[in-house]
């Protein structure tokens, strides 16, 4: 009898696991949760999977691109920027080939983690362009690096 109770549950669990995320240290910030509602189901061919933490998601199995909402606020750095449809990003590419990027000059930011092995850093940000620009960009990098 134990085990007709336990299948149902493991079938509406699903096979893949929740992918685990610290969530950022604003992530309960009102702005995080109109990007978290509008992010697309997919990026390219990389399923969205539930995540243990507030305001993070990832796609793919094993994760390929990870979101994270609620991380400070950057006006000031050295890393270079891109631009990504028509939002500008700060990339840290010091763990490649997976690449942070970071939306600039958004309150709260967003951090995006892209395993550049299994899917392309530029569609992933353009994908989430839709999401990410509901944050009002206050500046434009004035140094771009394509």
């Amino acid at each position: 009898m134990r085990i007709l109770l336990v299948l149902p549950i493991l079938l509406l669990s699903g096979c893949a696991a929740a992918v685990n995320l610290e969530a950022a240290e604003d992530a309960n910030n009102p702005a995080c949760a109109e990007v978290m509602v509008r992010l697309p189901s997919l990026l390219g061919e990389h399923e969205q999977r539930f995540t243990n933490s507030q305001a993070t998601s990832a796609w793919g199995d094993p994760a390929a691109v990870l979101l994270r909402c609620g991380l400070p606020e950057v006006t000031v750095s050295e890393l270079p920027c891109v631009t990504a449809g028509d939002f500008d990003w700060l990339v840290d590419d010091t763990a490649a080939p997976s690449y942070r990027f970071i939306s600039y000059a958004t309150d709260p930011a967003v951090e995006v983690v892209v395993n550049s092995e299994v899917a392309s850093g530029v569609t992933t940000l353009e994908s989430l362009e839709a999401s990410v620009s509901l944050l009002n960009q206050t500046k434009r990098c004035t140094v771009i690096t394509n």
